[in-house]
């Protein structure tokens, strides 16, 4: 049996982000994988049984690699406003390099919730927001910002950053934009959306 090389793993895993990002789980083909990562198909299952396996490991690499950095951020000793600008500043960066992931996640979620929430447990520093919570309970209660539910504050950060990366076909075909603006809108939104959710909560 030949022994697995890295450099060729990873030609597959790029080659599979592009194509997952283009067509989807469904629409990917095993093929298309291979073709772009200018191997056979025979090699490539070598690597990956299926595609089911092949899609599991694009998603949880860039989920381990998205998370603790996200957390890192909600856990610093830092003033809330800062906080809440650093936070969407990097989620949208990260997302943006990693477009097929918000779809990625909500398909993985839909067919596999305990199995992408059981990973999500054991990854090493993962999300605490604890401590973000009690940050923002702490602002309310000194009366620096309007009563709102931590929960609520971070989802709000969180879907206002990711949403546009899901709608993307249709902001990019629908509203007549190319790539390019689109990539524009989303580092103008680094600083629209956290002046947004800071002006919504001030006093």
């Amino acid at each position: 049996m030949r022994k697995k090389d890295r450099p060729t793993e990873e030609r597959i895993l790029q080659a599979a982000k592009k194509i997952f990002q283009q067509k989807g789980m469904m629409g990917a083909r095993m093929q298309e994988i291979a073709d772009e990562a200018g191997i056979n198909k025979a090699l490539l299952h070598y690597y990956f049984r299926n595609k089911e396996k092949l899609h599991e490991r694009v998603l949880y690499e860039a989920i381990s690699q998205v998370l603790p950095v996200l957390g890192r951020i909600l856990s610093e000793d830092i003033p809330l406003f800062e906080k809440i600008e650093r936070y969407v500043e990097e989620y949208i960066s990260l997302i943006a390099q990693r477009e097929y992931l918000p779809a990625f996640v909500i398909h993985e979620l839909n067919m596999h919730p305990g199995k992408l929430i059981a990973f999500i447990r054991k990854l090493e520093n993962r999300p605490d927001p604890s401590i973000f919570f009690r940050q923002v309970q702490r602002e309310v209660q000194a009366g620096n910002i309007r009563p709102i539910r931590p929960e609520h504050l971070l989802v709000n950060m969180l879907s206002l950053c990711v949403f546009p990366f899901l709608i993307q076909p249709m902001l990019v075909k629908g509203l007549g934009y190319d790539k390019k603006h689109f990539d524009k809108l989303m580092a103008e939104r680094k600083k629209e959306v956290a002046r947004f959710i800071i002006q919504a909560i001030q006093k």
